[in-house]
């Protein structure tokens, strides 16, 4: 879908008029045939957003997204799902399928996402889903178990879901100190679960929401968004998602973005992490940054936030520059800044570990840059 534009004026019917002229003159119209009923619009694309209290308690991302995608013309939407608006201080489409408290894995050992499916029929769903996982111990393979699950029951409802799935954002609560360091562990397997997951008609797209998310800054409790925090989520759903409605949904007859149009020729990157080889202390890493939109890219930048305190100290076919919290920001050179649409590239890094450290892994993400003209 695109941005909606002005319907076209009906033109004014003229037969009335005509026929009085004629009947003086003994001559009569033949009856017209019955009128075919007026077209009715496509019915708007249906959004869940599903997840847990970050996406529904109040989860205030969504009225910042919502009035975001309004204001830049993407009026033809419908935030779906069984549960109301809970305030946020601003107009907005309310409906979710964020439940306070909620297990990903609890909702598909239950199988309890079928029925919420079944009663608001959405064309594309935003997921970040796996916070009280998480908090719970619970390890990477059974929340990722959980997403294949979710995802094959959305196919199963529509065969054409598209979906968005977060990289959570980080977390820091006071009584676990474990969960800053599962949040990443369990981000750096989202890319590579998603690759193996996404098919041709049924794409999942990750989203960013780790990077660049303090929770000092923005989270009230170390764990929910503030309003800071809130807004840094709306920014990083809205192009994944305007690239969707660009893109055409299901029951959409796929009308392309036009230049300059929300997400129309959007940049859009993906990584992928691996670990090449490891020694006492150190290991050396690789990361692969492609570029997923349809429109070439002049740029990128890639995060790398290593796992277990590990700490990038040498990148090659980049440049570096390390936070204070030890995630790398890396640049792309000269040579390797350009890619075509699916082109990659790869920049290779060194690592410091503590000697207790495991098998090497990173949540890694990146953002593209327009080519110009």
């Amino acid at each position: 879908m695109r941005r909606t534009h002005p319907t076209r004026l009906p033109i004014l019917p003229v037969l009335g008029l005509l026929a009085t002229l004629l009947l003086p003159l003994g001559w009569t119209l033949a009856p017209r045939a019955a009128a075919a009923p007026a077209a009715t619009a496509a019915d708007p694309v249906r959004i869940m957003p599903l997840g847990d209290s970050i996406t529904g308690s109040p989860g205030c991302w969504r009225a910042v997204l919502w009035n975001r995608l309004q204001s830049t013309g993407y009026t033809d939407i419908d935030f779906v799902g069984t549960l109301g608006p809970q305030g946020c201080g601003q107009a907005h489409d309310g409906d979710n399928e964020g439940h306070g408290g909620e297990l990903v894995t609890n909702v598909a050992d239950r199988n309890l996402l079928p029925a919420r499916l079944a009663a608001t029929r959405p064309d594309i769903v935003v997921m970040h889903f796996g916070t009280n996982d998480v908090w719970s111990n619970v390890s990477p393979d059974r929340i990722l178990a959980a997403y294949t699950r979710l995802v094959e029951q959305m196919r199963a409802s529509r065969p054409d879901m598209k979906v968005l799935v977060a990289q959570l954002i980080p977390m820091n609560p006071g009584n676990c100190a474990q969960c800053a360091q599962r949040v990443v562990d369990l981000n750096a397997r989202i890319p590579g679960w998603a690759r193996a997951t996404s098919t041709a008609n049924s794409p999942v797209t990750v989203v960013d929401q780790w990077t660049g998310f303090s929770t000092a800054a923005d989270t009230y409790d170390g764990v929910h968004p503030n309003a800071s925090g809130d807004a840094k989520i709306a920014a990083r759903w809205y192009p994944a998602l305007a690239a969707l409605l660009d893109a055409g949904t299901p029951g959409d007859p796929g009308d392309p973005g036009d230049p300059g149009e929300p997400g129309g020729g959007e940049p859009a990157c993906a990584t992928a992490f691996r670990a090449v080889s490891t020694w006492q202390g150190g290991y050396q890493g690789e990361v692969t940054v492609t570029n997923t939109s349809t429109a070439p890219v002049s740029g990128w930048t890639a995060t790398v936030a290593p796992s277990g305190g590990a700490r990038v100290t040498q990148v090659w076919n980049g440049s570096l520059t390390t936070a204070a919290d030890g995630t790398a920001t890396v640049a792309n050179t000269a040579w390797n800044g350009t890619l075509a649409p699916g082109a990659s590239t790869t920049f290779g890094f060194l690592a410091t570990t503590s000697g207790t450290a495991g098998t090497p892994s990173a949540a890694v993400g990146c953002t593209a840059r327009a080519a110009t003209s």
